[in-house]
């Protein structure tokens, strides 16, 4: 049986106007602690990032004031784990002082063969997919999880 790993997309609107206006400091300031708790964590594979070691000057969307996290995990329960059981929850209760709130859909997970990373527009395709259709086994979101194909 094919072993599959958890890709994530998630975007943001920023409040700042560019990610180095001062009112998004603290939240740069903070990027690469952040980065590297996820990095360091158990189950985590990939995260997409530039030359500066983060992905904020990568913009799929055409507009600067969206900003993208791309990244893949062993499973569901360490992106959890990461995601809502350490210092991140504590950026994530925090997000709207950073962020407009996005309306539709701003997470989608889906899973990809392991050894195969997703492409941007991949995951840009993925949350369209959500925001559209809403959760299925394509993509969805941590209220309503799908097991990996055959499974």
């Amino acid at each position: 049986m094919m072993n599959y790993h958890l890709a994530e997309i998630n975007i943001a609107r920023m409040k700042g106007v560019m990610i180095d206006d001062p009112m998004m400091s603290e939240f740069t300031d903070n990027l690469d602690q952040v980065n590297t708790l996820a990095e360091n964590s158990a189950g985590f594979v990939w995260r997409l990032k530039d030359e500066s070691n983060k992905a904020t000057s990568i913009s799929p969307f055409d507009d600067e004031q969206i900003i993208i996290n791309l990244s893949v995990w062993e499973n569901l329960e360490s992106l959890k784990t990461f995601t809502y059981k350490t210092v991140h929850t504590d950026f994530l209760k925090r997000r709207s002082e950073w962020f407009h709130r996005f309306g539709r859909a701003y997470l989608a997970l889906w899973w990809v063969p392991a050894g195969q990373l997703p492409t941007v527009q991949e995951a840009v395709d993925k949350l369209a997919y959500l925001q559209e259709n809403g959760a299925t086994e394509l993509a969805f979101d941590f209220k309503k999880t799908y097991a990996p194909p055959g499974y």
